[in-house]
């Protein structure tokens, strides 16, 4: 008996510790709850800077509702026209010398959607007043087709150096957009370095499959476990048998926000804004890819919670550049590219970089099959030197169905 005693009160003694530790890691959080004040912050008045966003319960396209007439639609120099149908909301972060690039992934996601979009900003000061400019320099019929707005990068006063210095500088921002961006339903975020090759509502739309568990979708990190880095080396739970990567990460924020998150720290489950201080805290000396790495985290213990879209979405240059192993990129092209390590801006991946600069280069109201898909189609067929640029046909299969379906005449004359 007395060993069952001993056990029970090692157990009662271990739990007891471990809450105190969670409790004291979240009323730290929460002392500094003033650095979550957006108007403190600098963050615009939504109610002149934004078209408001209505809570909603049920998921993406099932749950838009027409806003209120009453609403102030107006943004500097544009004006979104309804259409009754909803919007696609994207969010981006973009510190240090990141604008061209994500202005580039911005207007690759103008160019190609059908949709009205809503664009959700985070940038650090010194780079805002050039977004603004350069936003509301594209042309008038441009601009009709979305809105932004434009937020400071904000991190929660405690640790704050810290986690705007994970990983890559203000990348763990994406964590806490669900805290900041507390009117928004749902929301999909891309890091700077995406290229949309397909409509941004047709990954919105993979909201509609979500089921009743599902908050979050993202894609494998590693489709082939052979050259997979979380089963090889991650010193942490990850999610699945390769992980996931975050680079294109939708998201349910009215459920996510609802979540009780199962964890590895306590027996009581935590909420979104209470697991994220506890959980670097534990693992901030065993993780290497930063707030990617605390995703793996979570999901590792809340896998129901996770919808895994296919690699098609977020195409890496892991995907091809040893083989072709995206069985879905291959039977239908790549939907979105992900041109991460920096492939945009240097030699070793250039079919990557082709479809980069002739995104770039394009200029607005030009044919886009002269202006943009005939100088990419040349330009790929140089790269057929590598792996990748011999897959690179996977890169245009969608583009070219994409520009049809924004510029119809193009089928008539192919």
């Amino acid at each position: 008996m007395r060993c069952y005693h001993q056990a029970f009160l090692l157990c009662m003694v271990s739990t007891f510790f471990s809450l105190l530790y969670v409790f004291n890691q979240l009323a730290s959080t929460l002392e500094d709850g003033d650095g979550w004040d957006l108007n403190e912050q600098g963050i615009p008045d939504r109610r002149s800077r934004d078209t408001g966003h209505l809570l909603r319960k049920k998921p993406g396209l099932a749950g838009l509702r027409d806003r209120d007439e009453g609403l102030d639609r107006k943004r500097s120099g544009s004006e979104v026209k309804e259409h009754g149908d909803g919007r696609s909301h994207l969010a981006v972060v973009a510190c240090g010398p990141r604008l061209e690039e994500t202005l580039t992934m911005l207007k690759s996601a103008v160019l190609l959607s059908r949709k009205p979009l809503h664009f959700y900003i985070f940038a650090e000061d010194d780079l805002q007043d050039h977004f603004r400019n350069a936003l509301d320099s594209w042309p008038r019929t441009v601009q009709t087709k979305f809105n932004y707005t434009i937020y400071p990068i904000t991190f929660p006063n405690a640790n704050a150096k810290e986690w705007k210095k994970l990983f890559k500088p203000c990348a763990s921002q994406r964590l806490f957009l669900p805290l900041i961006l507390k009117e928004v339903d749902s929301l999909l975020y891309v890091d700077t370095d995406i290229i949309f090759l397909q409509p941004v509502e047709d990954i919105w739309a993979l909201l509609s499959q979500f089921n009743s568990s599902h908050l979050a979708a993202m894609a494998p990190e590693h489709e082939e476990p052979r050259i997979g880095w979380y089963n090889r080396f991650a010193r942490h739970p990850y999610y699945g048998k390769t992980g996931i990567n975050s680079g294109v990460m939708l998201m349910n924020m009215t459920r996510l926000r609802e979540k009780s998150f199962k964890n590895d720290m306590t027996t009581v489950a935590l909420k979104w804004e209470e697991i994220l201080m506890p959980l670097y805290q534990k693992y901030k000396l065993n993780i290497t890819w930063g707030d990617q790495d605390l995703l793996n985290i979570i999901f590792h213990h809340n896998p129901e919670s996770l919808y895994v879209f296919p690699c098609q979405w977020n195409y890496r240059p892991d995907h091809c550049i040893y083989s072709s192993n995206c069985q879905q990129a291959d039977r239908e092209g790549v939907f979105i590219l992900h041109g991460n390590r920096g492939v945009y801006h240097d030699d070793k991946q250039p079919a990557f970089r082709a479809v980069y600069e002739a995104i770039r280069k394009y200029t607005f109201g030009e044919n886009m099959e002269t202006s943009l898909l005939q100088p990419l189609e040349a330009s790929l067929q140089t790269t057929t030197n590598t792996y990748c640029g011999r897959a690179s046909h996977l890169f245009t299969k969608k583009l070219k169905q994409s520009i049809a379906s924004v510029q119809p005449d193009v089928t008539q004359r192919r």
